[in-house]
């Protein structure tokens, strides 16, 4: 398990802005499709613990993104 992270951060080390768009598009994709398989009854469910995964997991993202942004401003007034 090891092995695989350590290549998963040498992969995003290696990624420009691009490639991750192209990631989330195909990312995206598979969850419209998966979405679509989802029989009627069960879709209330779906939808909120999507919801909540969404929350959960763009929250850190937009903190360490805005952490970068801040750090980028200051470096550019003060230095």
């Amino acid at each position: 398990m090891k092995c695989l992270f350590s290549c998963a951060d040498e992969y995003l080390r290696k990624c420009d802005w691009k490639d991750m768009a192209l990631l989330k598009f195909c990312l995206f994709s598979m969850g419209v499709l998966t979405g679509m398989q989802i029989v009627g009854k069960d879709k209330k469910k779906v939808r909120i613990a999507a919801s909540v995964v969404f929350v959960l997991t763009y929250i850190p993202l937009m903190i360490k993104f805005l952490k970068i942004v801040v750090d980028k401003k200051k470096e550019v007034t003060c230095g």
